[in-house]
Protein backbone atom coordinates (compact mmCIF):
# COMPACT_ATOMS: atom_id res chain seq x y z
CA UNK A 1 0.00 0.00 0.00
CA UNK A 2 1.62 3.24 -0.91
CA UNK A 3 1.70 6.13 1.34
CA UNK A 4 -0.86 8.68 1.26
CA UNK A 5 0.79 11.31 1.99
CA UNK A 6 4.99 12.80 1.03
CA UNK A 7 5.30 14.13 4.50
CA UNK A 8 3.18 14.27 8.00
CA UNK A 9 4.73 15.93 10.91
CA UNK A 10 2.92 14.57 13.59
CA UNK A 11 1.85 15.34 17.32
CA UNK A 12 3.07 18.71 17.21
CA UNK A 13 0.85 22.00 18.36
CA UNK A 14 0.18 23.64 15.75
CA UNK A 15 -0.82 27.73 15.74
CA UNK A 16 -2.06 30.23 13.10
CA UNK A 17 -2.96 33.64 13.96
CA UNK A 18 -6.21 32.53 15.36
CA UNK A 19 -6.00 29.51 16.48
CA UNK A 20 -3.97 27.17 18.68
CA UNK A 21 -4.66 23.18 18.67
CA UNK A 22 -2.93 19.62 18.69
CA UNK A 23 -2.48 17.98 15.07
CA UNK A 24 -0.70 15.88 12.30
CA UNK A 25 -0.13 18.16 9.42
CA UNK A 26 0.05 15.94 5.94
CA UNK A 27 1.87 17.56 2.85
CA UNK A 28 1.82 16.32 -0.80
CA UNK A 29 4.21 17.93 -3.06
CA UNK A 30 4.63 22.24 -2.60
CA UNK A 31 0.99 21.96 -0.56
CA UNK A 32 -0.66 21.44 3.00
CA UNK A 33 -3.61 18.92 1.60
CA UNK A 34 -4.75 17.89 5.53
CA UNK A 35 -4.92 18.92 8.36
CA UNK A 36 -6.18 16.37 11.63
CA UNK A 37 -5.25 13.20 14.12
CA UNK A 38 -4.29 10.16 13.33
CA UNK A 39 -3.52 11.06 9.79
CA UNK A 40 -2.61 8.11 7.13
CA UNK A 41 1.12 6.94 7.18
CA UNK A 42 3.64 9.58 4.92
CA UNK A 43 6.54 8.76 2.88
CA UNK A 44 8.25 10.85 5.43
CA UNK A 45 7.37 10.90 8.84
CA UNK A 46 8.62 14.07 11.12
CA UNK A 47 8.12 13.73 15.09
CA UNK A 48 6.66 16.90 16.53
CA UNK A 49 5.61 15.96 19.66
CA UNK A 50 6.74 18.39 22.38
CA UNK A 51 7.52 21.03 19.42
CA UNK A 52 5.61 23.85 18.22
CA UNK A 53 4.38 23.63 14.76
CA UNK A 54 4.38 27.48 12.94
CA UNK A 55 4.08 28.92 9.79
CA UNK A 56 7.15 30.02 8.19
CA UNK A 57 8.29 33.50 8.57
CA UNK A 58 8.00 36.13 6.28
CA UNK A 59 10.59 39.04 5.94
CA UNK A 60 8.91 41.60 4.44
CA UNK A 61 11.93 43.88 4.54
CA UNK A 62 15.28 43.25 3.50
CA UNK A 63 18.49 44.18 1.93
CA UNK A 64 19.98 41.38 -0.41
CA UNK A 65 23.06 41.79 -3.06
CA UNK A 66 21.62 45.37 -2.95
CA UNK A 67 23.93 48.17 -4.29
CA UNK A 68 23.90 51.22 -2.21
CA UNK A 69 23.71 54.79 -3.41
CA UNK A 70 27.16 55.82 -2.85
CA UNK A 71 28.16 52.45 -4.66
CA UNK A 72 28.39 50.50 -1.76
CA UNK A 73 27.55 46.50 -2.10
CA UNK A 74 26.29 44.78 0.94
CA UNK A 75 27.95 41.98 2.30
CA UNK A 76 25.43 39.15 1.37
CA UNK A 77 24.56 37.52 -1.71
CA UNK A 78 21.15 35.89 -2.12
CA UNK A 79 22.69 32.65 -1.52
CA UNK A 80 24.13 33.40 1.71
CA UNK A 81 21.23 35.44 3.01
CA UNK A 82 18.05 33.53 2.25
CA UNK A 83 20.35 30.53 4.12
CA UNK A 84 20.73 32.94 6.94
CA UNK A 85 17.10 33.67 6.88
CA UNK A 86 15.91 30.02 6.34
CA UNK A 87 18.82 29.19 9.47
CA UNK A 88 16.37 31.56 11.44
CA UNK A 89 12.90 30.24 10.80
CA UNK A 90 12.07 32.45 7.77
CA UNK A 91 10.56 31.00 4.57
CA UNK A 92 10.04 33.88 2.47
CA UNK A 93 11.74 36.79 1.92
CA UNK A 94 10.81 40.55 0.08
CA UNK A 95 13.93 42.29 -0.44
CA UNK A 96 14.22 44.94 -2.91
CA UNK A 97 15.51 45.94 -6.74
CA UNK A 98 17.41 49.37 -6.36
CA UNK A 99 16.84 51.17 -8.48
CA UNK A 100 18.94 54.70 -8.76
CA UNK A 101 19.26 57.87 -10.22
CA UNK A 102 19.57 57.78 -14.25
CA UNK A 103 18.52 53.97 -14.08
CA UNK A 104 16.05 52.05 -15.89
CA UNK A 105 13.67 50.41 -13.62
CA UNK A 106 13.00 47.42 -15.95
CA UNK A 107 16.80 46.61 -16.25
CA UNK A 108 17.38 47.09 -12.52
CA UNK A 109 14.07 44.91 -11.68
CA UNK A 110 15.75 41.87 -14.34
CA UNK A 111 19.08 42.29 -13.06
CA UNK A 112 17.79 41.80 -9.30
CA UNK A 113 15.85 38.51 -10.69
CA UNK A 114 19.00 36.82 -12.20
CA UNK A 115 20.85 37.07 -8.59
CA UNK A 116 17.95 36.04 -7.04
CA UNK A 117 17.50 33.09 -9.39
CA UNK A 118 21.19 32.11 -9.61
CA UNK A 119 21.28 32.10 -5.45
CA UNK A 120 18.11 31.95 -3.24
CA UNK A 121 17.24 29.04 -1.98
CA UNK A 122 13.81 29.90 -0.27
CA UNK A 123 10.93 32.06 -2.15
CA UNK A 124 11.41 35.61 -2.80
CA UNK A 125 9.14 38.92 -4.06
CA UNK A 126 10.92 42.06 -4.97
CA UNK A 127 9.97 45.72 -3.84
CA UNK A 128 11.00 47.99 -6.03
CA UNK A 129 12.90 51.19 -4.98
CA UNK A 130 11.90 54.18 -6.93
CA UNK A 131 14.73 56.78 -7.14
CA UNK A 132 14.20 58.36 -10.78
CA UNK A 133 10.93 59.75 -10.90
CA UNK A 134 10.92 60.16 -14.58
CA UNK A 135 7.98 60.13 -17.01
CA UNK A 136 8.84 56.48 -18.45
CA UNK A 137 9.59 55.67 -15.09
CA UNK A 138 5.92 56.78 -13.98
CA UNK A 139 4.23 55.96 -17.06
CA UNK A 140 5.63 52.70 -18.46
CA UNK A 141 7.36 51.28 -16.36
CA UNK A 142 5.75 51.18 -12.98
CA UNK A 143 2.67 50.21 -14.28
CA UNK A 144 3.92 47.67 -16.44
CA UNK A 145 6.17 45.66 -13.38
CA UNK A 146 3.20 45.98 -11.62
CA UNK A 147 1.29 43.97 -14.09
CA UNK A 148 3.68 41.14 -13.87
CA UNK A 149 3.73 40.66 -10.28
CA UNK A 150 5.62 43.39 -8.58
CA UNK A 151 3.44 45.09 -6.79
CA UNK A 152 5.03 47.38 -4.29
CA UNK A 153 7.23 50.55 -4.51
CA UNK A 154 9.80 51.93 -1.77
CA UNK A 155 10.31 55.24 -1.41
CA UNK A 156 13.02 57.45 0.48
CA UNK A 157 11.79 60.71 1.72
CA UNK A 158 15.96 61.28 3.09
CA UNK A 159 19.51 60.26 1.83
CA UNK A 160 20.83 62.82 -0.39
CA UNK A 161 21.00 60.51 -4.01
CA UNK A 162 17.59 58.71 -3.05
CA UNK A 163 15.03 60.92 -1.44
CA UNK A 164 12.51 62.22 -3.78
CA UNK A 165 10.58 65.64 -3.34
CA UNK A 166 7.08 65.99 -2.14
CA UNK A 167 5.77 66.78 -5.66
CA UNK A 168 8.03 63.47 -6.79
CA UNK A 169 5.94 61.38 -3.98
CA UNK A 170 2.85 62.87 -5.39
CA UNK A 171 3.70 61.42 -8.29
CA UNK A 172 4.72 58.29 -7.69
CA UNK A 173 1.38 57.73 -5.14
CA UNK A 174 -0.71 58.32 -8.00
CA UNK A 175 0.96 56.29 -9.85
CA UNK A 176 0.31 53.33 -7.52
CA UNK A 177 -3.16 54.35 -6.86
CA UNK A 178 -3.67 53.44 -10.83
CA UNK A 179 -1.69 50.60 -10.94
CA UNK A 180 -3.04 49.07 -7.52
CA UNK A 181 0.42 48.88 -5.67
CA UNK A 182 1.67 49.39 -2.16
CA UNK A 183 3.77 52.35 -1.15
CA UNK A 184 6.17 51.39 1.32
CA UNK A 185 8.23 54.50 2.15
CA UNK A 186 11.36 55.32 5.07
CA UNK A 187 9.61 58.32 6.23
CA UNK A 188 12.23 61.02 7.88
CA UNK A 189 12.98 64.53 7.43
CA UNK A 190 15.88 65.37 4.94
CA UNK A 191 16.09 69.02 5.68
CA UNK A 192 16.44 68.25 9.62
CA UNK A 193 18.98 65.67 9.32
CA UNK A 194 20.88 67.46 7.30
CA UNK A 195 21.37 70.11 9.36
CA UNK A 196 21.85 68.49 12.70
CA UNK A 197 24.63 66.57 10.82
CA UNK A 198 26.33 69.76 9.69
CA UNK A 199 26.88 71.22 13.13
CA UNK A 200 27.90 67.78 15.22
CA UNK A 201 30.10 67.16 12.17
CA UNK A 202 31.45 70.75 12.87
CA UNK A 203 31.94 71.01 16.46
CA UNK A 204 34.02 67.79 16.01
CA UNK A 205 31.39 65.52 17.11
CA UNK A 206 31.86 62.34 14.94
CA UNK A 207 31.76 59.17 16.51
CA UNK A 208 29.13 56.75 16.31
CA UNK A 209 27.12 58.11 19.64
CA UNK A 210 26.32 60.94 17.93
CA UNK A 211 24.60 59.39 15.22
CA UNK A 212 21.23 59.02 17.39
CA UNK A 213 21.38 62.96 17.99
CA UNK A 214 21.79 63.80 13.97
CA UNK A 215 18.50 62.02 13.71
CA UNK A 216 16.19 64.23 16.03
CA UNK A 217 12.98 62.22 17.12
CA UNK A 218 10.99 65.12 14.79
CA UNK A 219 12.74 64.16 11.82
CA UNK A 220 10.63 60.77 11.96
CA UNK A 221 7.00 62.11 13.35
CA UNK A 222 7.04 65.23 11.18
CA UNK A 223 7.92 63.27 8.02
CA UNK A 224 5.27 60.35 8.86
CA UNK A 225 2.45 63.10 9.80
CA UNK A 226 3.39 64.58 6.02
CA UNK A 227 3.31 61.24 4.21
CA UNK A 228 0.28 60.25 5.88
CA UNK A 229 -1.24 63.59 4.47
CA UNK A 230 -0.25 63.15 1.13
CA UNK A 231 -1.21 59.67 0.79
CA UNK A 232 -4.80 61.14 2.02
CA UNK A 233 -5.13 63.77 -0.72
CA UNK A 234 -4.23 61.05 -3.34
CA UNK A 235 -6.66 58.40 -1.23
CA UNK A 236 -3.42 55.55 -1.56
CA UNK A 237 -2.49 53.14 1.06
CA UNK A 238 0.76 53.19 2.40
CA UNK A 239 3.33 51.06 4.73
CA UNK A 240 5.26 53.10 6.90
CA UNK A 241 8.87 51.20 7.60
CA UNK A 242 11.16 51.20 10.50
CA UNK A 243 8.88 52.82 13.04
CA UNK A 244 11.42 53.50 15.55
CA UNK A 245 9.66 56.20 18.58
CA UNK A 246 6.87 56.78 20.32
CA UNK A 247 5.71 60.01 18.61
CA UNK A 248 6.13 58.13 15.10
CA UNK A 249 3.85 55.19 16.34
CA UNK A 250 1.20 58.03 17.89
CA UNK A 251 1.14 59.70 14.17
CA UNK A 252 0.36 56.41 12.49
CA UNK A 253 -2.10 55.43 15.91
CA UNK A 254 -4.28 58.58 14.99
CA UNK A 255 -4.29 58.47 11.41
CA UNK A 256 -5.84 54.75 11.53
CA UNK A 257 -8.19 55.97 14.22
CA UNK A 258 -9.73 58.61 11.46
CA UNK A 259 -9.92 55.33 9.28
CA UNK A 260 -7.15 56.13 6.93
CA UNK A 261 -5.16 52.96 5.12
CA UNK A 262 -1.78 53.02 6.90
CA UNK A 263 0.15 50.07 7.99
CA UNK A 264 3.16 49.72 9.52
CA UNK A 265 5.86 47.89 11.04
CA UNK A 266 8.97 47.94 13.45
CA UNK A 267 12.45 46.22 13.51
CA UNK A 268 13.96 44.02 16.42
CA UNK A 269 16.67 46.95 16.60
CA UNK A 270 13.69 49.07 18.01
CA UNK A 271 12.52 46.32 20.32
CA UNK A 272 15.58 45.12 21.96
CA UNK A 273 18.42 47.49 21.58
CA UNK A 274 18.90 51.45 22.66
CA UNK A 275 21.12 54.20 21.54
CA UNK A 276 23.04 53.37 24.39
CA UNK A 277 24.81 50.39 22.23
CA UNK A 278 26.32 52.98 19.77
CA UNK A 279 28.05 54.34 22.72
CA UNK A 280 31.29 52.12 22.23
CA UNK A 281 35.14 53.12 21.97
CA UNK A 282 36.37 54.26 18.98
CA UNK A 283 34.23 53.41 16.05
CA UNK A 284 33.24 50.12 17.26
CA UNK A 285 29.64 51.69 17.73
CA UNK A 286 29.24 51.64 13.86
CA UNK A 287 28.31 47.97 14.44
CA UNK A 288 24.85 49.40 15.51
CA UNK A 289 24.19 52.10 13.13
CA UNK A 290 21.06 52.00 11.44
CA UNK A 291 18.66 54.68 10.16
CA UNK A 292 16.50 55.30 11.71
CA UNK A 293 18.59 55.25 14.51
CA UNK A 294 18.45 53.51 17.90
CA UNK A 295 16.28 55.48 20.29
CA UNK A 296 15.32 54.59 24.20
CA UNK A 297 13.97 51.91 26.51
CA UNK A 298 10.81 53.87 26.74
CA UNK A 299 10.34 53.85 23.21
CA UNK A 300 10.62 50.65 22.72
CA UNK A 301 7.39 49.53 25.20
CA UNK A 302 5.63 52.36 23.17
CA UNK A 303 6.37 50.13 19.87
CA UNK A 304 5.39 46.97 21.99
CA UNK A 305 2.26 48.47 22.99
CA UNK A 306 1.71 50.07 19.06
CA UNK A 307 2.33 45.61 18.33
CA UNK A 308 0.07 45.12 20.78
CA UNK A 309 -2.52 47.57 19.14
CA UNK A 310 -2.06 46.03 15.49
CA UNK A 311 -1.24 50.13 14.61
CA UNK A 312 2.09 48.42 13.79
CA UNK A 313 1.54 45.02 11.79
CA UNK A 314 4.92 43.20 10.62
CA UNK A 315 8.00 43.04 12.69
CA UNK A 316 10.78 43.20 9.73
CA UNK A 317 14.30 42.61 10.30
CA UNK A 318 15.66 45.72 7.95
CA UNK A 319 18.37 43.08 7.47
CA UNK A 320 21.38 45.53 5.71
CA UNK A 321 24.65 43.60 6.39
CA UNK A 322 28.04 45.84 6.40
CA UNK A 323 31.72 44.21 6.79
CA UNK A 324 33.24 45.67 8.90
CA UNK A 325 36.54 47.01 7.41
CA UNK A 326 37.29 50.05 4.65
CA UNK A 327 34.34 47.90 2.11
CA UNK A 328 31.91 48.65 4.61
CA UNK A 329 30.90 50.00 8.06
CA UNK A 330 34.52 51.69 8.25
CA UNK A 331 35.53 53.79 4.80
CA UNK A 332 38.12 55.61 6.95
CA UNK A 333 39.33 52.91 8.92
CA UNK A 334 39.87 54.32 13.03
CA UNK A 335 38.60 58.03 11.32
CA UNK A 336 35.37 57.32 9.80
CA UNK A 337 32.75 59.38 10.74
CA UNK A 338 28.91 59.02 11.83
CA UNK A 339 28.20 60.32 8.43
CA UNK A 340 31.16 58.27 6.81
CA UNK A 341 29.56 54.93 8.38
CA UNK A 342 27.13 52.70 6.17
CA UNK A 343 23.76 52.49 7.90
CA UNK A 344 22.52 49.59 8.55
CA UNK A 345 23.24 45.53 10.47
CA UNK A 346 22.57 41.98 9.76
CA UNK A 347 19.03 40.66 11.25
CA UNK A 348 17.57 38.35 9.28
CA UNK A 349 18.71 35.08 11.20
CA UNK A 350 18.26 36.53 14.57
CA UNK A 351 14.71 38.34 14.15
CA UNK A 352 12.77 34.94 14.58
CA UNK A 353 14.46 33.52 17.46
CA UNK A 354 14.51 37.37 19.26
CA UNK A 355 10.57 37.53 18.97
CA UNK A 356 10.24 34.05 19.85
CA UNK A 357 11.69 34.47 23.18
CA UNK A 358 10.25 37.99 24.15
CA UNK A 359 6.81 37.16 22.74
CA UNK A 360 6.51 33.22 23.41
CA UNK A 361 9.24 31.76 26.33
CA UNK A 362 8.58 35.30 28.28
CA UNK A 363 4.62 35.85 27.73
CA UNK A 364 4.90 39.16 25.55
CA UNK A 365 1.98 38.71 23.68
CA UNK A 366 1.65 35.33 23.14
CA UNK A 367 2.05 32.67 20.31
CA UNK A 368 -0.97 33.39 18.09
CA UNK A 369 0.35 37.50 18.25
CA UNK A 370 4.18 36.12 17.29
CA UNK A 371 2.41 33.76 14.18
CA UNK A 372 0.68 36.96 13.02
CA UNK A 373 3.18 39.49 13.14
CA UNK A 374 5.93 37.82 11.45
CA UNK A 375 3.88 35.61 8.89
CA UNK A 376 0.02 36.35 8.92
CA UNK A 377 0.17 40.23 8.69
CA UNK A 378 2.97 40.56 5.92
CA UNK A 379 1.33 37.33 4.05
CA UNK A 380 -1.75 39.56 3.91
CA UNK A 381 -0.38 43.06 2.92
CA UNK A 382 1.70 42.06 0.26
CA UNK A 383 -0.98 39.95 -1.14
CA UNK A 384 1.44 36.23 -0.79
CA UNK A 385 -2.21 34.93 -0.90
CA UNK A 386 -0.17 30.85 -0.19
CA UNK A 387 1.71 32.00 3.00
CA UNK A 388 1.73 33.14 6.16
CA UNK A 389 -1.13 30.48 7.74
CA UNK A 390 -1.16 26.58 8.18
CA UNK A 391 -4.24 25.63 6.26
CA UNK A 392 -5.35 23.20 3.24
CA UNK A 393 -4.26 24.58 0.12
CA UNK A 394 -1.66 26.94 1.40
CA UNK A 395 2.16 26.08 0.64
CA UNK A 396 3.22 24.20 2.99
CA UNK A 397 6.11 26.34 4.60
CA UNK A 398 6.35 25.30 7.87
CA UNK A 399 8.55 25.80 10.69
CA UNK A 400 9.10 23.42 13.60
CA UNK A 401 10.18 24.86 16.84
CA UNK A 402 12.00 23.24 19.94
CA UNK A 403 10.08 25.81 22.86
CA UNK A 404 12.90 24.70 25.47
CA UNK A 405 16.12 25.01 23.57
CA UNK A 406 18.17 27.72 24.89
CA UNK A 407 20.63 28.88 22.74
CA UNK A 408 23.73 32.04 23.39
CA UNK A 409 23.96 33.58 20.28
CA UNK A 410 27.36 34.31 18.87
CA UNK A 411 28.67 36.13 16.05
CA UNK A 412 29.98 33.03 14.36
CA UNK A 413 27.21 31.33 14.35
CA UNK A 414 25.16 33.24 12.00
CA UNK A 415 25.15 32.56 8.39
CA UNK A 416 25.49 35.97 6.53
CA UNK A 417 28.39 37.61 5.78
CA UNK A 418 28.42 40.53 7.93
CA UNK A 419 31.00 38.78 10.02
CA UNK A 420 29.02 39.84 13.26
CA UNK A 421 25.37 40.06 15.10
CA UNK A 422 24.40 42.92 17.00
CA UNK A 423 22.41 40.77 19.12
CA UNK A 424 25.05 38.23 20.15
CA UNK A 425 25.76 37.27 23.92
CA UNK A 426 21.93 37.54 24.25
CA UNK A 427 20.71 34.01 25.85
CA UNK A 428 17.35 32.99 23.93
CA UNK A 429 14.95 30.48 24.50
CA UNK A 430 13.20 28.47 21.58
CA UNK A 431 14.41 27.94 18.42
CA UNK A 432 13.39 26.77 14.93
CA UNK A 433 14.70 23.13 14.28
CA UNK A 434 13.38 21.98 11.53
CA UNK A 435 12.08 24.38 8.27
CA UNK A 436 10.37 23.59 5.35
CA UNK A 437 9.46 25.78 2.21
CA UNK A 438 7.11 24.23 -0.03
CA UNK A 439 7.40 21.01 1.01
CA UNK A 440 10.86 20.85 0.65
CA UNK A 441 13.14 19.91 3.98
CA UNK A 442 15.46 23.09 3.70
CA UNK A 443 16.94 23.07 6.92
CA UNK A 444 17.09 19.68 9.60
CA UNK A 445 19.44 18.67 12.43
CA UNK A 446 21.85 21.63 11.64
CA UNK A 447 22.58 21.77 7.91
CA UNK A 448 21.12 23.25 5.08
CA UNK A 449 20.03 20.54 2.67
CA UNK A 450 18.69 22.51 -0.76
CA UNK A 451 20.59 23.86 -3.14
CA UNK A 452 21.15 27.68 -4.27
CA UNK A 453 18.45 28.88 -6.74
CA UNK A 454 15.89 26.18 -5.87
CA UNK A 455 14.02 29.10 -4.18
CA UNK A 456 10.61 30.69 -6.70
CA UNK A 457 9.51 33.65 -7.49
CA UNK A 458 6.43 35.28 -6.12
CA UNK A 459 4.56 37.31 -8.27
CA UNK A 460 1.73 39.31 -6.57
CA UNK A 461 -0.26 41.96 -7.28
CA UNK A 462 -1.62 44.95 -4.78
CA UNK A 463 -4.21 43.01 -3.03
CA UNK A 464 -6.95 44.45 -0.49
CA UNK A 465 -4.21 45.91 1.28
CA UNK A 466 -3.54 48.17 -1.62
CA UNK A 467 -6.82 49.00 -2.86
CA UNK A 468 -7.14 52.36 -2.92
CA UNK A 469 -8.92 54.43 -0.54
CA UNK A 470 -11.43 57.08 -1.26
CA UNK A 471 -10.02 60.65 -2.38
CA UNK A 472 -9.62 63.65 0.28
CA UNK A 473 -11.91 66.27 -0.29
CA UNK A 474 -15.86 66.63 -1.85
CA UNK A 475 -17.60 68.79 -3.86
CA UNK A 476 -16.56 70.43 -7.43
CA UNK A 477 -12.71 70.38 -6.06
CA UNK A 478 -12.94 66.42 -4.69
CA UNK A 479 -14.24 65.70 -8.38
CA UNK A 480 -11.40 67.79 -9.97
CA UNK A 481 -8.66 65.97 -7.77
CA UNK A 482 -10.34 62.53 -8.94
CA UNK A 483 -10.11 63.84 -12.18
CA UNK A 484 -6.43 64.46 -11.89
CA UNK A 485 -5.30 61.32 -10.34
CA UNK A 486 -7.12 59.14 -12.95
Amino acid sequence: MSEAYDMVIRGGKVATGSDVFDADIGVTGESIVAIGKALAPARRELDARGKLVLPGGIDSHCHIEQLSANGMLNADTFESATTSAAFGGTTTVIPFAAQHRGMQLREVVADYHKLAERGAVIDYAFHMIIANPTRETLERDIPALVETGHASLKLFMTYDRLKVEDEELLDVLAVARRSGAMVCVHAENHGAISWMVKRLLAQGHTAPRFHAASHARMAESEAINRLIEMAALIGQPIMVYHVSTAEGAAVIRAARGRGQKVFAETCPQYLFLTEQDLDRPGVEGAKWMCSPPLRLASDQEALWRAIALADIQTVSSDHAPYRLDASGKYPSGEKSTFKEIANGMPGVEARLPLLFDAMISKGRLGLRRFVEVTATAPAQIYNLERKGSIAVGMDADIVVWDPDKEVALTDAMMHDRAEYSPYAGRRLRGWPVTVISRGRTVIDAGSLKVAPGSGKFLARSGGEAARPASLDGTGPSGEALRALVW
